[in-house]
C-alpha cells in the first residue's frame, strides 16, 4: 500500500516556487550605474525632511548661523502647503545662491578640523537640497552691499534673478512632498503637524533670547517673542507655572559651564514635554543628560512624575560630536563621566538649596555659617502679633520661644523622643535671624495629631509633620554615610529575634556592610539573632524592624550594590521607621525645633518620597477664601 504523503511532482513544484517567492522576491536584474543627483537628493531627503518640522528647524538653524536678530515663521496647512523664514542675517551673494542649493555644499566647515570642532547649528550642507528635491523652493537674498535682493528657484539649473527684498534671506518651501505623494500619506493631520513645527520653534526660541521671533499659521499670528533675557523668554513659552517654581542654577567646572533653570519638585508634571536641554545651543535629546537631570531629582519626585527645566551646557566643541545623527539630535561627549556627574552634582545643589513652598515662593535662606548672637534682646520682649502687625497675633510671647535656644541648646518639654536627635543642632553657636527672617515661621498649634500650623511674614504655614521629618532624618543619614561617621547607639539590652537560614547567612556574609550602616548585629544561634547596636539617628525606632528591612535589602542586592544603587532606597526606608508618627502630641517648642531643623535642611520641601513636606498659604489667599475686600 502506497503512503498517501507522497506529493506530486506538481505539488512539489508548487511548494518550491513558493518557497522561492517568500524568501527571494523576483526583481529585474539590472547592471550597476551611478544615482541620479535628484534621486540622491531624494533619498538624502528621507534622513533630513522627515517632517515639516524638520524643515522648519533646519531653515531656522541656517538663519541664526548667518547672524540673524529677528526671524519670521510663516506656515499654512500645517507646514505642508508653505514655510517661508524669513530672517534678517547677512544675506547670501548672487554667486553663492546656486551653491546653497548644491548637495554638500556650505560655508560652515572646510576641513576635518572643522567638523571636529563645529561651533555652528546647520553644517550637513545638505539641507536645502533635499528639501528643493521634494518640494517647491524659492531662496531669495540680499547681502548689505547688494543693491538689491536675488531670487533662485529650486528647479534644476536655474539661475539667479534680481529681486526685491530687505537685507537677508528669504526661504519659501511649498507643496511638500509634491513628487513623492507617497510620504505625504505618512502625514498626520494638520494641526499635529503645525503642533510639532511650533514646538521646534519654541524650542529655538528658548536657546536665543537675544533674537526675536514670529510665529504664524494660516495668515494668523500665533506667537511672537521679543528680544530679552532667559527669564522672560522661558517664563513666556513655558508658561506661569513654571516662572512661579524654578530655581535659577549656573555652576562652572573646567571647560564646562551649566546654566539655566530647574523647577521645582511640586511643579513636576504628568509628561516629559517640559524638558529642554542645550548643547553649546543646540536642542538635544540625549539619554546621558537626561539620566543626569532625572537622578538629581530621584529622591525629590513623587512617582512617576517629571520635573521641568531648561538647561544649557557650554563646552569646547572638541569635546562633543554632534554628527552622530542626521537631524543632530543626539550628541556623544569625549568623556561622558565627567559630564553626566557634573550635570548631576550641579542639578543636585540646585535643588539642595531650596526653601520653597509648593505654591512657588521662595523664602531668604539662612547663611550656613552665622557669628552668635544672644537670641533675648530687650526689645524682642514683645510678642509676635506686633512683629507681624498685619496678621493675627499669637498667644505666646518671644520670651517662650526664645526659651528654645537655651544656653544648655535642650528644649523645654520635649515629650516625644523620636524628636531627640532634632535637639542637638539647636545651641548657642548658631545665629538666630530676626523673627521675620525665619522662612517657616513659628508654631501656633497641631492640627489633627498630624499637621503643624505656624505664622510666618507671609501668612499661614502647614507642615506634614511625618513627611518633613522624615526628610531631616534621610539628609541626616546620608551626610553620615557619606562622611563614613555613623554614629552607632549600642543597645543596652540586646533584642533577638527568630530568623531563618537565609537571613542568618546574609548577616554572616555582610558583616561590614551592616557595619558601615551602622548596625551591629550577631548570631546567636543557626535561628537567632540579636541586633546589639543601630544607627544613633535611629535609636528609638524599632531595632527589629530595621534590623529586617536591612537584612532584605542586602540579600535581595547585594552588600555592594546596596552600598552604591540602593543606599538611597534603604535609608529612605530606615528614616520612614523612625520619623514622628501621626496621632502624636507634641510641644510648641518640639514643633519649633522642627521647623528650624527644616530650615537648615537640603531638600526639605518634600519628603524622600517626592510628596510635599509644607504649603504656604498667604494673606491674600486667606482673604479670597472669606471673600474679604470683594
Amino acid at each position: 500500500m502506497e503512503s498517501c504523503w507522497v506529493q506530486s511532482a506538481t505539488e512539489r513544484t508548487g511548494v518550491q516556487s513558493y518557497n522561492r517567492s517568500m524568501n527571494a522576491p523576483h526583481r529585474p536584474v539590472r547592471p550597476i550605474q551611478a544615482l541620479s543627483d535628484q534621486l540622491i537628493s531624494q533619498i538624502a531627503a528621507g534622513e533630513v525632511v522627515e517632517r515639516p518640522s524638520a524643515v522648519v528647524k533646519e531653515l531656522l538653524e541656517n538663519a541664526l548661523d548667518a547672524g540673524a536678530t529677528q526671524i519670521t515663521a510663516r506656515l499654512e496647512q500645517g507646514g505642508v502647503k508653505r514655510i517661508a523664514i524669513i530672517d534678517n542675517g547677512r544675506g547670501i551673494a548672487p554667486e553663492q545662491l546656486p551653491l546653497a542649493l548644491a548637495r554638500h555644499a556650505t560655508s560652515k566647515i572646510a576641513s576635518l578640523t572643522d567638523l571636529e570642532n563645529v561651533a555652528s547649528l546647520g553644517f550637513r550642507g545638505e539641507a536645502l537640497a533635499s528639501i528643493a528635491s521634494v518640494a517647491q523652493l524659492t531662496l531669495t537674498s540680499r547681502t548689505a552691499d547688494g543693491a538689491h535682493a536675488w531670487e533662485l528657484s529650486g528647479t534644476p539649473g536655474a539661475t539667479p534673478t534680481p529681486s526685491s527684498g530687505a537685507l537677508g534671506t528669504t526661504v519659501d518651501v511649498q507643496d511638500l512632498y509634491f513628487n513623492t505623494p507617497a510620504r505625504r500619506k505618512f502625514l498626520k493631520s494638520e494641526q499635529t503637524e503645525f503642533g510639532h513645527c511650533a514646538e521646534v520653534v519654541r524650542r529655538i526660541a528658548l536657546s536665543r533670547p537675544d533674537v526675536s521671533f514670529s510665529l504664524s499659521h494660516n495668515g494668523k499670528t500665533i506667537d511672537h517673542w521679543n528680544v530679552t533675557e532667559i527669564a522672560k523668554r522661558s517664563a513666556h513659552i513655558l508658561g506661569n507655572d513654571f516662572a512661579e517654581a524654578r530655581l535659577a542654577l549656573e555652576e562652572t567646572a573646567g571647560p564646562l559651564r551649566l546654566h539655566g533653570f530647574v523647577g521645582l519638585p511640586t511643579a513636576s508634571k504628568a509628561r516629559a514635554d517640559a524638558q529642554y536641554f542645550y548643547v553649546n545651543g543646540r536642542f538635544v535629546r540625549d539619554k546621558l543628560l537626561t539620566h543626569a537631570v532625572r537622578a538629581a531629582y530621584q529622591d525629590v519626585l513623587h512617582g512617576d512624575r517629571y520635573p521641568s527645566y531648561v538647561l544649557a551646557l557650554d563646552l569646547d566643541p572638541a569635546l562633543v560630536d554632534v554628527n552622530v545623527h542626521p537631524s543632530k539630535i543626539e550628541v556623544r561627549f569625549r568623556d561622558s563621566r565627567a559630564v553626566h556627574q557634573f550635570v548631576f552634582h550641579a542639578v543636585s545643589r540646585a535643588l539642595a538649596q531650596t526653601s520653597a513652598t509648593a505654591f512657588g515662593t521662595v523664602p531668604a535662606p539662612i547663611p550656613p555659617k552665622p557669628t552668635a548672637l544672644p537670641w533675648m534682646r530687650e526689645q524682642q520682649q514683645t510678642t509676635f502679633s506686633a512683629q507681624f502687625a498685619h496678621g493675627a497675633g499669637v498667644a505666646q510671647t518671644t520670651a517662650q520661644y526664645g526659651a528654645l535656644f537655651s544656653d544648655t541648646g535642650t528644649v523645654p518639654e520635649a515629650r516625644d523622643p523620636a524628636l531627640e536627635n532634632l535637639h542637638v543642632t539647636l545651641n548657642p553657636s548658631v545665629q538666630l535671624l530676626p523673627q521675620d527672617e525665619y522662612p517657616l515661621g513659628f508654631a501656633l498649634a497641631q492640627l489633627h495629631g498630624i499637621f503643624v500650623l505656624a505664622q510666618n511674614k507671609s501668612g499661614l504655614v502647614l507642615v506634614d509633620m511625618h513627611a518633613a521629618h522624615e526628610r531631616i532624618l534621610y539628609e541626616q543619614l546620608k551626610n553620615a554615610l557619606d562622611a563614613d561617621a555613623m554614629q552607632v547607639q549600642p543597645m543596652l539590652i540586646p533584642v533577638t529575634f527568630y530568623a531563618d537560614g537565609i537571613e542568618v547567612g546574609t548577616v554572616e556574609e555582610n558583616q561590614d556592610t551592616l557595619r558601615a550602616l551602622g548596625f551591629d548585629i550577631a548570631v546567636m544561634s543557626p535561628t537567632t539573632l540579636a541586633v546589639r547596636a543601630v544607627p544613633a539617628l535611629l535609636k528609638n525606632a524599632d531595632a527589629q524592624s530595621l534590623a529586617r528591612d536591612v537584612l532584605r535589602e542586602v540579600r535581595e542586592f547585594g552588600g555592594s550594590r546596596v552600598l552604591l544603587e540602593r543606599r538611597n532606597e534603604l535609608l529612605g526606608t530606615l528614616a520612614c521607621h523612625t520619623a514622628v508618627r501621626a496621632n502624636r502630641a507634641l510641644t510648641i517648642p518640639e514643633m519649633n525645633a522642627l521647623l528650624r531643623q527644616m530650615e537648615a535642611t537640603e531638600r526639605a520641601d518634600q519628603c524622600n518620597h517626592g510628596r510635599p513636606t509644607w504649603v504656604q498659604l498667604a494673606l491674600s489667599d486667606l482673604d479670597k477664601l472669606f471673600l474679604r475686600g470683594q
